[in-house]
């Protein structure tokens, strides 16, 4: 038996080696491949697994009051093969505490006393609760029996906490305004390569979930209205009729309904003349969030974004002196056509999107907490960036905190294409260089450059920004560049399909797309992803033959970016010629363009476009 598991490990071992270049793997990741919970080619192994959990919901929230009062029913499932004698217990909320870890400085307004646990029961035994200590924002939860595998636990917990003053990502955005989130404790994540997931929130990194089933229910005073996450189950229950009707009305067309005036809120004509209690739902998905107010205008439109489908309500809540959000229905319903149809051409899996008015420009299931601007074109991008994040990371089960790059790269990659669509080409292009790569590239600090792969909960700034946002924007365009449009979706599409409500790593990625192309991308991934390059690329020289000429590129920074070639004619003529990323493959520090011509080579010019370069002054070739 021990000898045919060794020989069982070393197979699948080298079945996971199967290119000339094999990717830097940890150890851990390793033993995921050998234990066949993650394949070779890309797809979840035989053995594949991940822990679910049901959750019922129920908030109470009394503006002008700060305190918000909860209580959850949690049933959680082991699909694992281990045994669990504890639980970790998700209490991001003690971000606020004085003294909790944190990436970033806050004035008093941020700080809270943290969550509160009033009661906690695990299959139905009341036991005692010991409150954080070094680590603020999750906790241990000892189990009196162990939680075998293909078994459940009840858990209910009560609990309470003051929402924030300042409002970032969740708080008050003002006195009668509150955007929630994080705000009940969660089941973190026990996967199949790194056990339970015991990083600290520390107001960087942001999702890592299990897919759950949630019923939430919110109360709150009479001319409140709540906007959350998930399909909202009582509308008649809670609203006017009035009020109901339009927003049945605003599901069935494109055009945008103003549902609630500022006017309907001040004079009480929104909602039930009483506390109304508000029901929502959202299956399979992996968070939930939630904005309340008793003035936002409330506007609403829908879209069919593929044949069989219910309509998609688009839906924005917002302080009616925000004249860009006036607009943002509009913005939303444009985005979710967009990506449903082009990039990433998936369509659009929820029933619903909700942008609300705050300070945050943050994605989180369903809803955007964006801020107002006085640039309605910007206001449209920072929408578009969030919505995206639709795909990754909430239709995929991104693990933010390690991997920001798998979500945060997307994002940006789609705000690119959607603003080539929305504003052309070369508005686009400098929109992206301008806000995503210039300070990178710019910018000679060792903290620059440090690899893609580098987990993410181990960098803060600059190191982690840059390797989140445009950086691994930059290695997928190039890729999709290289492989053409038809094959980059195939491998795309192939990955999302595979990884839907699942949770996919950095090699799960890599090894799809070397599958589905019917390609060996090693040499790339490791050279964009595994090290510290960056872009800087130089005409060595140019040399005339019998048939043309020879251009000769050193690769000084070690990426290997795609550029074109603009040559100009001693006559005032001109040619283009594009090169991918390909024309490194072989020779990583140099290769070598030639240029078929009777003609005489003027000038001979590099230019990569949204591929900055660090030196451009070694860029240019001019004949003496």
């Amino acid at each position: 038996m021990k000898q045919f598991t060794f020989i069982l490990i070393s197979t699948i071992f080298l079945s996971v080696q199967i290119f000339a270049q094999p990717l830097y793997m940890p150890r851990n990741i390793k033993k995921a491949y050998t234990q066949n919970t993650r394949s070779a080619n890309g797809n979840p192994g035989v053995h594949y697994w991940q822990n679910t959990g049901n959750y019922s919901i129920h908030l109470k929230v009394t503006p002008p009051s700060k305190t918000v009062y909860g209580s959850e029913n949690i049933n959680y499932f082991n699909n694992s093969p281990d045994s669990l004698n504890h639980l970790i217990i998700k209490l991001i909320l003690n971000i606020h505490k004085p003294g909790a870890l944190r990436n970033n400085d806050v004035s008093p307004d941020y700080l809270t006393s943290g969550v509160h646990i009033d009661k906690v029961m695990v299959n139905g035994e009341t036991i005692d609760w010991e409150e954080p200590d070094f680590h603020s924002t999750w906790q241990a939860l000892k189990l009196s029996k162990k939680l075998l595998p293909k078994d459940s636990v009840q858990l209910q917990f009560d609990w309470h906490f003051d929402a924030s003053v300042q409002s970032g990502r969740e708080g008050m955005i003002d006195s009668s305004t509150f955007f929630l989130a994080y705000f009940y404790p969660r089941v973190a994540v026990y996967d199949d390569y790194n056990g339970w997931d015991r990083t600290d929130f520390t107001d960087q990194q942001e999702f890592y979930n299990d897919f759950n089933n949630y019923q939430l229910q919110v109360t709150v005073p009479k001319n409140f209205v709540v906007w959350s996450t998930g399909v909202l189950n009582n509308p008649n229950e809670v609203l006017t009729a009035s009020t109901a009707k339009r927003l049945e009305v605003a599901q069935q067309t494109d055009s945008t309904t103003t549902i609630a005036s500022l006017q309907d809120m001040l004079q009480g004509k929104v909602t039930q003349p009483k506390i109304n209690t508000w029901k929502f739902s959202a299956n399979n998905i992996t968070d939930m969030a939630l904005c309340i107010s008793d003035h936002y205008v409330w506007d609403a439109a829908s879209i069919l974004v593929a044949p069989n489908r219910e309509r998609v309500s688009v839906q924005a809540a917002y302080n009616d002196t925000a004249k860009d959000f006036h607009q943002m229905v509009n913005f939303a319903h444009h985005a979710i056509e967009w990506f449903s149809k082009y990039w990433p051409g998936v369509a659009y899996p929820f029933p619903k999107m909700t942008v609300c008015q705050g300070y945050a420009d943050m994605e989180y299931p369903m809803m955007v907490n964006d801020g107002t601007n006085d640039d309605p074109i910007f206001s449209r991008f920072v929408a578009e960036h969030e919505i995206a994040h639709t795909y990754f990371p909430f239709y995929m089960g991104i693990n933010e905190n390690r991997f920001g790059f798998m979500d945060e790269g997307w994002a940006t990659t789609f705000e690119y294409l959607i603003g080539q669509h929305d504003l052309g080409d070369k508005t686009a292009a400098n929109f992206y260089k301008s806000f995503r790569i210039r300070s990178w590239i710019n910018d000679a600090a060792a903290e620059e450059d440090i690899p893609i792969i580098t987990p993410a909960n181990i960098l803060r700034g600059v190191a982690y920004g840059n390797n989140a946002y445009g950086k691994p924007s930059l290695g997928y365009l190039a890729v999709k560049d290289m492989l053409g449009d038809e094959v980059f979706k195939k491998c795309l599409h192939t990955y999302m399909n595979n990884w839907h409500g699942k949770h996919p790593i950095p090699w799960d990625f890599f090894n799809t797309f070397n599958h589905t192309s019917g390609q060996d991308l090693n040499w790339f991934w490791n050279n964009w992803f595994f090290t510290n390059g960056y872009i800087d690329l130089a005409i060595k020289n140019v040399t005339q033959f019998n048939k043309g000429y020879t251009v000769s590129i050193d690769n000084i920074g070690g990426f290997d970016a795609p550029f074109d070639l603009i040559i100009t004619y001693a006559d005032g003529s001109s040619d283009i010629l594009h090169q991918t990323a390909l024309i490194w493959k072989t020779n990583q520090q140099n290769s070598t363009v030639t240029i078929t011509t009777t003609k005489t080579i003027k000038t001979v010019k590099i230019d990569g476009s949204i591929f900055m370069d660090a030196n451009y002054k070694d860029n240019i070739w001019e004949l003496k």
